[in-house]
């Protein structure tokens, strides 16, 4: 069948009439937003999300802070660079729009950062350092506190962005490899005088618990990564596995990276049960993510 395009099409008419032609990865995100769809109407399903690359610096973060919002996420897992840029955003700084072919030192030397075709000034991250030390001197000397507890402290700070909107749901965020991102090098830095101690394992005795109550459970991973790892691995103790799983990235299944492993191979280790319901869309989720999201947010609410 072949794809019609008219005048006036939403976006989750689109993504049906691709499932219609049904080809590559047209028709994977057609199969991925009916997945999306059933596990967010799916009550005993305990949803997570997984939330890699620089997404945020691309401005997929307003997405998923909706996303939040609306009740559609559970449990977030996320790198460290996601929730800086986050943090960034939501102290009123800005990213923005450059250009890939640049003369990098001269930006070096203007003090202007690059991601791909995204400019980020160090003045964010001079305001970004006032805001965290700010946040970190509040906690009391000696006290213990996990990563979670930790990005609480952050978001309930917050007015706007991811952080908050899961604050303000009480949605528990999870950022395993906090050390590799600006939070952790500016908790360093809290660190060299201070008595107040992140507990890096006090996370999973609450994520582990989630995971043994799920009835049933799904999982939306933009990129892989250690979120996805993170995710699947939660279900690794329990003699579940995850019943939904939608996979948006851009990398090749054939080099062994986990970020492009696809959902079969989950199934192999117990990660996904044997006939969970599950599809992997190729291609840049800067594109991909809206797409889906629109879609399957039509169909909920029409």
């Amino acid at each position: 069948m072949q794809a019609k395009l008219r005048p006036g099409m939403t976006v989750g008419e689109l993504v049906r009439e691709l499932g219609r032609a049904g080809a590559y990865n047209a028709g994977s995100l057609s199969h991925a937003a009916d997945i999306y769809e059933s596990m967010l109407r799916d009550a005993q399903a305990e949803k997570f999300l997984g939330l890699a690359g620089a997404m945020v610096p691309a401005g997929m973060g307003g997405i998923v802070a909706d996303m939040i919002g609306r009740g559609h996420v559970d449990v977030l897992v996320s790198t460290g660079a996601n929730l800086t840029h986050d943090i960034i955003e939501a102290i009123g700084c800005s990213h923005y729009h450059g250009t890939a072919w640049c003369d990098d030192v001269a930006l070096h030397e203007e003090e202007i950062n690059r991601i791909y075709d995204v400019f980020l000034p160090n003045e964010a991250f001079v305001r970004f350092e006032a805001f965290l030390q700010g946040i970190f001197a509040g906690f009391d000397a000696g006290s213990m506190l996990s990563i979670a507890d930790l990005l609480r402290s952050i978001g309930e700070n917050l007015t706007t962005g991811i952080l908050s909107a899961a604050a303000k749901q009480d949605i528990p965020v999870y950022c395993p490899a906090i050390q590799d991102s600006m939070i952790g090098l500016q908790y360093w830095l809290f660190d060299q005088s201070h008595t107040v101690t992140v507990d890096a394992f006090a996370d999973m005795h609450a994520l582990l618990d989630r995971c043994f109550a799920a009835t049933r459970a799904g999982a939306l991973l933009v990129g892989g990564g250690v979120p996805k790892n993170y995710i699947f691995q939660s279900m690794l103790m329990t003699p579940k596995g995850f019943d939904y799983a939608v996979q948006l990235t851009g990398d090749r299944p054939d080099l062994g990276g986990l970020s492009g492993a696809t959902l079969d191979e989950a199934k192999s280790w117990g990660k996904i049960t044997g006939t969970a319901r599950a599809v992997t869309v190729y291609g840049d989720a800067t594109i991909t993510l809206p797409l889906l999201v629109a879609a399957v947010l039509e169909r909920l609410e029409p």
